[in-house]
This record gives structure tokens, sequence and C-alpha cells, in this order.
């Protein structure tokens, strides 16, 4: 194996596994305190409401979603990006097959 100095996907919705039903995750990065996790949403799917201690970003890579952030409903598709502050409440709806990436930012970087 080589050490690298970088970590490197080539295709980040070929590397997601979007199941038949439910959501699969896997962390693709765990290093200097910045977590990064690709989630695959089947169609209907969705993670419920709910808040994280570290201030967070999501990222739609590929599908679409209804969104609830903060108590404000938003519609994401492919480039949606958002900041949240730690213990933002926020839930995600899949209303297609979704690739998201979450970044779970390091402790004091809200």
């Amino acid at each position: 194996m080589i050490d690298r100095p970088f970590e490197h996907a080539d295709d980040l919705v070929a590397a997601a596994r979007i199941p038949d039903r439910g959501i699969l995750s896997q962390t693709i990065s765990d290093a200097n305190g910045v977590r990064v996790v690709l989630f695959g949403f089947a169609s209907g799917e969705e993670l419920s409401e709910h808040t994280a201690a570290r201030a967070a970003i999501l990222e739609i890579v590929a599908g679409t979603a209804e969104l609830v952030v903060g108590g404000e409903r938003l519609d994401g598709r492919p480039g949606t990006w958002l900041r949240m502050r730690p213990r933002t409440p926020h839930s995600v709806r899949a209303t297609t097959p979704l690739v998201l990436l979450l970044t779970l930012l390091p402790e004091g970087g809200g």
C-alpha cells in the first residue's frame, strides 16, 4: 500500500451503495477530528429529526430530498450544500434514490 498525503474518491455516486430498501452509510475519511460519511438512501427513506453535537455540512451528490433544517423546509438536489451549527435539528427524506455526503467538523468548528 502506498502512503499518500491525501485521500481520493474517483466517483462518489459509484462508491455509494444505494439499497433497495433502507439507508446505508460508510465512513470514507476520519482524520484530525473531521469525519466524512457517504450515505445511500432508497427512495422514500428518511432520517427523522435529530441533532449532532458537532457542526456538520450536508452535500447532495445525486438524487433529490426534502430537508428540514432548523424548522425550515428545503428542496435538496445535486449541488445542494448546507452547513449547520452544532445541535441544529434536521431531517432528510429521499424523494428519489439519494447519495448524500455528510462532513462532521471538529469540536469547536461550529
